[in-house]
């Protein structure tokens, strides 16, 4: 008898999760992580983006089935999955898996909490559909991970491995939430590969379109099992056939063991890092190092010199062109500068340390910030090198002008499985980004109820409090 193709052996695997349900330790990180997704949807209101994103949805009409976060009316489901999406990827403050540098969350979670509003399944079934979801996704992006190289094929070709491969974890997901079973599934991936895209050009040049990926890999993800359940089929070799994802995406390069090995025992999900500040996941380390120095009483206005050394891959985003990356000139540009961060540390700040309210346009354009800035170098490190791309390690030095010197090495990140956030600091970073658009009490209530996911008859509970935020940046044309 012939083998299993691979989306049939990843299908059963998710049917048997979503039946016997996912570890004990993969369960809580599911829930941790619904929660982080539900702040940075929150907090996302601030933008103009999310104001186009959000109307955008209202504007579509159609069958009353899932909520978006700060939209009163319940939408189509495939709709609340694309504005949940676009929300909770556009801070870049989502979680992020290692090495494959995707974020897994972002795309997966609003797919599967619209599919499960729709189809009216339960928190338990929720949180393992989840599991299943971001599993898929990390599995896939190793996938595509050159370990010579060093680097996603993914990111080489162009492409952004966080909506592709979030696609195909969503459609698992929402598969499961319809009742699907494992032939749904399959047929979900099936579909949803010929929907999967992505393309990281304003990475480079500008725009704000990658906001948007997030929210259209979960749109793909629920629209792809409502058809299914409308009898539309996939091909089983989906994934490894000569005209399939992998082919398609990832050429020759392709490693389809990362898919399966020990699928169902060794589980993925837990090792995904938080972001414990809202800035580019490279710069995390100068912050903490930053952080590190002010703890220890440097006097930041006797400074001279800074030097922050990283590893070589990481320059061209974090020190590159170093007079821009010196001057940022908006909160945006500050989250992609090597220099800010530092000096953010050194400063310290709000949430975790330093938060949302440290990433303004005043504080990057800030006299006194720019003149620290001035003095930082971002060189290349062998040590960094080494460590590099399972973390993203950094090497503060600060000398000051009368000759005494301070460093602090920090090679591992926080926020990972080898320096944890706590549920209570995961609760600061949720409530930091929920001030001001919900009340203290609406916070903790929503907060209360998402740590026990697992216990709820229905996601409604969790979804509908953040219909309404009680401050939004903007005013819906369409709020019935």
């Amino acid at each position: 008898m012939a083998e299993p193709a691979l989306a049939e052996r990843v299908a059963a695997f998710a049917a048997t999760t979503a039946r016997t349900g996912p570890p004990d330790d993969v369960r809580h990180s599911v829930r941790q992580r619904v929660l982080d997704v539900l702040g940075l949807c929150v907090a996302a209101h601030r933008l103009p983006t999310s104001a186009a994103a959000v109307e955008f949805v209202a504007d579509q009409g159609g069958r009353s089935e899932a909520h978006a976060v700060g939209l009163p009316a319940a939408v189509p489901a495939a709709q609340a999955a694309f504005a949940n999406g676009v929300l909770a990827h556009s801070l870049d403050y989502d979680d992020t898996h290692l090495p494959s540098v995707l974020h897994p969350s972002a795309g997966v979670v609003p797919a599967a909490l619209a599919a499960a509003q729709a189809a009216g399944a339960n928190g338990g079934q929720t949180v393992a559909a989840i599991a299943v979801g971001l599993e898929l996704a990390v599995r896939l992006g190793m996938a595509g991970y050159d370990r010579e190289l060093g680097n996603s094929v993914f990111f080489e070709h162009g492409q952004h491995a966080t909506s592709i491969c979030g696609a195909m974890g969503g459609a698992a997901s929402a598969a499961l939430l319809f009742g699907l079973g494992a032939d749904g599934v399959s047929h979900a991936l099936g579909l949803t590969a010929s929907f999967a895209s992505g393309i990281i050009e304003a990475n480079r040049t500008g725009g704000t379109v990658k906001r948007l990926h997030c929210g259209w890999a979960a749109h793909s993800a629920v629209t792809a099992a409502q058809l299914v359940r409308r009898g539309f089929t996939g091909p089983p070799t989906v994934l490894e056939g000569r005209f399939g994802f992998f082919r398609a995406f990832l050429r020759d390069d392709a490693d389809p063991g990362q898919l399966t090995d020990r699928l169902g025992e060794r589980w993925s999900v837990p090792e995904i890092f938080f972001k414990p500040y809202p800035a580019n996941h490279f710069t995390h380390a100068a912050i903490d190092a930053g952080l590190r120095l002010r703890e220890r009483g440097v006097p930041v206005d006797r400074i001279a010199r800074i030097e922050l050394r990283v590893p070589t891959a990481v320059i061209r985003t974090i020190g590159q062109p170093i007079e821009v990356k010196r001057a940022p000139d908006t909160g945006y540009q500050a989250q992609f500068s090597g220099p800010y961060a530092v000096v953010a540390g050194l400063l310290g700040g709000s949430g975790l340390g330093v938060g949302l309210a440290d990433y303004t346009d005043e504080l990057a354009r800030d006299p006194r910030r720019r003149a620290l800035m001035a003095m930082v170098d971002v060189v290349a490190d062998a040590r960094c090198d080494a460590i590099f791309p399972y973390q993203f390690p950094a090497i503060v030095t600060v000398r000051a002008d009368d000759g005494r010197e301070w460093t602090e090495e920090v090679p591992v990140n926080r926020g990972g499985p080898q320096h944890p956030l706590t549920d209570d600091e995961l609760a600061v970073k949720f409530r930091e980004n929920v001030a001001g658009r919900l009340t203290a009490e609406r916070a903790r209530q929503v907060e209360g109820l998402v740590l026990r996911l697992d216990d709820l008859g229905s996601v409604d509970e969790i979804l509908r409090p953040l219909a309404r935020l009680e401050s939004n940046s903007h005013t819906l044309r369409r709020n019935a």
